[in-house]
């Protein structure tokens, strides 16, 4: 019962007020070849077509701006129900009274006491996930005017969040939880990797910097990012990292080509930015050639609509220990996935937008980091187009996941084993692609048969029914 007590009586943090800043952007004349033009006494410049269109783009943007600021400015607390006798699985966590790993070490308890004290477990959990959601009045990103990613940066704050658990688990550990007592290292930790999320160009995962390697794809400031778009922006932030903080060399970002995850191609990474990264500090299960792995594999599970074979699939994924969990959410509106009960899927939402924080300060507020409210949406609306987060500190680890996936989560009776999500695959991609291209090609002819009048196939007539393709 003290434990309990003790859980009941832990503090949570809130969500503080953002009042928002009004800037004013001084009167200049005109520079042309250099030189700043005044116009004589009487006179006035003729309008510049160009300067007009700016202009109106520049209000446009504004505009957009202040209109998403103040949609998204505020929510409504919904209370989100959780039944206490079905389980609650959360990256690889199951939260239920029945679970004697939850409370095999405290004293007897009755049957209500266990119901209230997994789900104040699962609260915590849920509580201690990294929330990254829309910020307004954050430095300009460069080659726009926008100065908030409200309205469009929802698939990137999605993609953060991921990447942020990611190196939770790395540095902190899966039981890490924000409550409770910290050692100073893991307050330290903590502090860190939020501020590697920090909106300014200086941290290697701000918004600034995501949106500047999206140009590498076609992307900018106010495009809207899909799941695997995002997947490779990560990758490449990830690969720049260790630029901005030596120890982000402790961990790689591998992307699955066409929902496949070749073993070689991990295995060369992993083993590569290890020895790349050899003069860092060895941590826990990093004392061999290999380098922890965050695993990312874009996926789309149906067509206009998620296929209902999936739903399984997909609730098997948070009950596996590396899972990270998955970006998509619906149509148009990014959500971070973490876990499930029952038919509903447990996220995370960037949709509130919020002021940005000074992380200037050693002490900077944590509180809107952090999600007191968890939330569930039907896993039958979930947008068939996602990406799926694992992470591996060791090579161990990696073999282990890829025997959990191959026998578990793909071998699956049914429909879901004629198509699974994703596949696990010997050798690496450059080798298949090989073996492709050295194999015979298949004959381009279709061969056309005919019925007679009985509805029986007639035998093939000669090269006169064979029709080429070109």
């Amino acid at each position: 019962m003290d434990k309990l007590r003790e859980l009941r009586a832990g503090g949570g943090g809130g969500v503080p007020d953002a009042r928002r800043r009004e800037t004013s952007q001084p009167l200049s004349s005109p520079v042309r070849n250099g030189l700043v033009m005044r116009p004589l006494e009487g006179e006035a410049f003729p309008p510049d077509m160009s300067d007009s269109a700016d202009s109106g783009e520049k209000v446009k943007t504004k505009l957009m701006s202040m209109w998403n600021n103040v949609r998204y400015g505020w929510t409504i607390k919904v209370k989100t129900n959780f039944s206490y006798d079905l389980p609650i699985w959360l990256q690889g966590v199951c939260y239920h009274r029945r679970n004697e790993e939850l409370t095999k070490q405290l004293e007897p308890l009755t049957d209500a006491d266990r119901r209230l004290y997994t789900m104040e477990l699962f609260k915590r959990d849920f509580a201690s996930k990294i929330w990254l959601t829309y910020r307004r009045e954050f430095p300009q990103l460069a080659g726009s005017m926008f100065t908030t990613d409200c309205g469009w940066g929802c698939m990137l704050r999605s993609g953060q969040m991921l990447l942020a658990g990611g190196l939770v688990m790395h540095f902190l550990g899966r039981d890490w939880r924000w409550f409770g007592n910290q050692t100073r290292e893991q307050e330290a930790f903590h502090r860190e990797i939020i501020g590697w999320f920090g909106d300014n160009e200086s941290s290697p995962f701000s918004l600034h910097r995501l949106v500047q390697i999206g140009q590498n794809l076609g992307k900018r400031a106010g495009d809207w990012y899909g799941p695997s778009s995002v997947a490779h922006i990560m990758k490449d932030g990830m690969d720049g990292a260790p630029e901005f903080h030596p120890l982000l060399s402790q961990v790689c970002v591998y992307v699955a080509q066409d929902c496949t995850v070749y073993k070689q191609d991990v295995v060369s990474l992993c083993t590569k930015r290890r020895r790349l990264s050899s003069t860092t500090a060895d941590r826990e299960g990093s004392s061999e050639n290999w380098c922890s792995v965050i695993i990312l594999i874009p996926v789309r599970l149906g067509g206009e609509s998620l296929n209902p074979i999936y739903e399984p699939c997909i609730k098997g994924l948070f009950t596996m220990d590396h899972c990270l969990g998955v970006i998509g959410g619906r149509p148009k509106h990014s959500l971070y996935f973490v876990g499930f009960q029952d038919d509903k899927l447990i996220h995370l939402d960037p949709h509130f937008c919020q002021e940005v924080v000074d992380m200037t300060p050693r002490d900077f507020p944590l509180e809107s980091f952090h999600c007191m409210n968890p939330r569930k949406m039907s896993i039958a609306r979930m947008d068939p187009s996602c990406t799926i987060g694992f992470y591996c500190r060791t090579r161990e680890d990696f073999n282990k996941f890829c025997t959990t996936v191959t026998e578990e989560m793909l071998r699956q009776p049914g429909p879901k084993a004629d198509y699974p999500m994703f596949i696990v695959s010997d050798g690496s991609a450059e080798d298949c692609k090989l073996e492709g291209t050295m194999q015979n090609q298949p004959e381009r002819i279709l061969r056309v048969q005919h019925l007679d009048r009985e509805g029986q196939l007639r035998p093939l007539g000669g090269p006169q029914e064979d029709f080429v393709f070109l």
